[in-house]
């Protein structure tokens, strides 16, 4: 059985420890990982295509992160 957040002390770290520490581990299994199905590479292709086409449409991360920390 696998050790809980708590016996590992992730459960006393700061939101973004846990998200730094969610973005190490998600590096870790990409070599291992399946490779991305077409489908969604084709979706992600379509998103940035949509993302370049109206680059006004999207907010900045420190704007977004300010948001939804309440800081504005």
């Amino acid at each position: 059985m696998s050790a809980s957040m708590r016996e590992l002390g992730i459960d006393r770290l700061s939101a973004e420890d846990r998200l730094q520490l969610i973005g190490e581990i998600w590096d870790s299994l990409a070599p291992e990982s399946e490779p991305i199905p077409q489908s969604h590479r084709e979706e992600l292709d379509r998103r940035l295509a949509a993302a370049d086409a109206n680059p006004s449409a999207g907010r900045p991360w420190e704007e977004v992160r300010a948001r939804l920390r309440g800081e504005q």
